[in-house]
């Protein structure tokens, strides 16, 4: 119950990240969550498309280096709070985040959290005996 990312690792340049938008655009790929770390050299950008298969395939045969990872997808509920009432949880359970990134859908409704674990079958075991739901991975590739 893991959810695909594609992870780009980008010089830190003017124009890199058009040009991967530019390329997945013209390939038909819809990013549905992105994320952007760097420091002053590089970068690494995580990505959920709606077809992981054609967006490493497009970004490789584009000259980027390219991997795939999987991240756990908690729903939140979007209010004050619900961001809180995830983060309990992985405090309780003494999860190790290695890095995330959230979005909502429609305001009001609900919230969605990419995480990286470093124990990724803990932490879906956490968020499963907490009640909080996982979403699968085609449940957010179809968003």
């Amino acid at each position: 119950m893991q959810v695909q990312q594609v992870a780009v690792f980008l010089e830190n340049k003017s124009g890199r990240l058009a040009e991967i938008s530019h390329c997945l655009a013209e390939g038909g790929v819809n990013i549905r969550a992105l994320s952007l770390a760097d420091t002053a050299d590089f970068g690494i950008l995580r990505l959920v498309a709606d077809n992981t298969d054609k967006a490493r395939t497009i970004l490789k045969e584009n000259g980027f280096t390219v991997g795939v990872t999987e991240v756990v997808a908690v729903a939140a509920e979007d209010r004050p709070g619900g961001l809180d009432k995830i983060l309990q949880v992985v405090s309780k359970a003494s999860l190790n985040v290695e890095y995330m990134y959230a979005f909502t859908q429609k305001s009001g409704e609900s919230g969605l959290l990419l995480f990286r674990f470093d124990n990724q079958e803990q932490a879906i075991a956490a968020f499963t005996g907490a009640g909080i739901r996982i979403l699968s991975g085609e449940e957010v590739h179809s968003m």
